[in-house]
C-alpha cells in the first residue's frame, strides 16, 4: 500500500492503467447511476444506505490511507470513493448476482485459485470489518478508524500480506476487495458516486467520455489540451 509521494504516484499509475471504458464504467461493469436529482449538491453529507456506522468509519479511514491527499493530487475523501463503495453494495455487484457463490470452498487455497470464500461483496464488508476491529481492540484498546494515520497504515499493510487472523475470513482476500473498491471510486465517472468533480481524470489527463480524442493516442508524453467530460456531459 502507498507509503509516499513515490509509493502513492507508482500505486495511482498502476490503477489508471486501466482501458478508458472501465474508468467511465466502473471496474465491476454493475453499477446502477443513481437519478441526477438525488445526487449529494455542494457540502451536503451523503448518509451511506449500506454500512453502519462503525463500518462507514473504517470505510473512510481505510480509503483515506490508501489514497490520502498530498501535493499530487486528492485523496480518496476528496473524491467521495467512500460513497461510490457505499453505492456498489445496493447494487448487484454488491449482492453478488454475478459470482459464484455455492461450494465447496477452499479458502486455504492460495490466491491462485482466484475467490474461494462463501460471502457476496457486501458480506464480505460486513464480517471483515466487524474482525479487524475486533483485532484492533485488542491490540490497541480502539476501532480501526480511531488510530493514528501511522497505526492504520500498519494494518493496512498486515491485511495486505495476509498477516492478521480473522476468524471469518481471509485478511488478504478483503484487501484485495477493498484495494479493488477503492480504485473503482477514485477513477470510475462520477455518476456513480466517486471521482468528485473528476478530480482524478484532470489529475492523470484523461479526457473522460470526449466523442473523439484518438489523434492524441499517438502522442505520447503530450499533454491533453482539453479537461474531461463526464457521461452526463459535465465538463472539468
Amino acid at each position: 500500500m502507498p507509503t509516499g509521494s513515490e509509493d502513492r504516484r507508482s500505486f495511482l499509475k498502476g490503477a489508471a492503467a486501466v482501458p478508458g471504458a472501465l474508468l467511465l464504467a466502473g471496474e465491476a461493469g454493475l453499477l446502477a447511476p443513481r437519478p441526477a436529482a438525488a445526487q449529494p449538491a455542494g457540502g451536503e453529507v451523503y448518509e451511506p444506505a449500506f454500512f453502519t456506522p462503525a463500518e462507514w468509519a473504517f470505510v473512510k479511514a481505510a480509503t483515506n490511507r490508501l489514497i490520502p491527499s498530498d501535493e499530487q493530487g486528492p485523496g480518496a475523501l476528496d473524491l467521495h470513493v467512500p460513497e461510490f463503495i457505499d453505492r456498489q453494495m445496493e447494487t448487484d455487484y454488491g449482492h453478488g448476482g454475478r459470482w459464484f457463490l455455492q461450494g465447496p470452498f477452499h479458502p486455504e487455497a492460495d490466491f491462485t485459485l482466484g475467490y474461494q470464500l462463501r460471502f457476496s461483496p457486501r458480506d464480505f464488508y460486513r464480517v471483515a470489518i466487524a474482525e479487524v476491529n475486533v483485532a484492533c481492540r485488542q491490540v490497541h484498546g480502539k476501532d480501526f478508524a480511531e488510530l493514528a494515520a501511522a497505526t492504520q497504515d500498519a494494518i493496512l499493510s498486515a491485511l495486505e500480506k495476509n498477516t492478521i487472523a480473522l476468524p471469518s475470513t481471509k485478511a488478504g482476500e478483503f484487501f484485495i476487495q477493498l484495494l479493488a473498491n477503492t480504485r473503482e471510486g477514485y477513477f470510475a465517472d462520477p455518476m456513480y458516486g466517486g471521482n468528485r468533480g473528476m478530480g482524478s481524470w484532470k489529475m492523470i489527463g484523461f479526457p473522460g467520455a470526449r466523442a473523439d480524442f484518438k489523434d492524441w493516442s499517438a502522442k505520447p508524453g503530450k499533454v491533453y489540451p482539453l479537461g474531461p467530460v463526464s457521461i452526463r456531459g459535465a465538463k472539468g
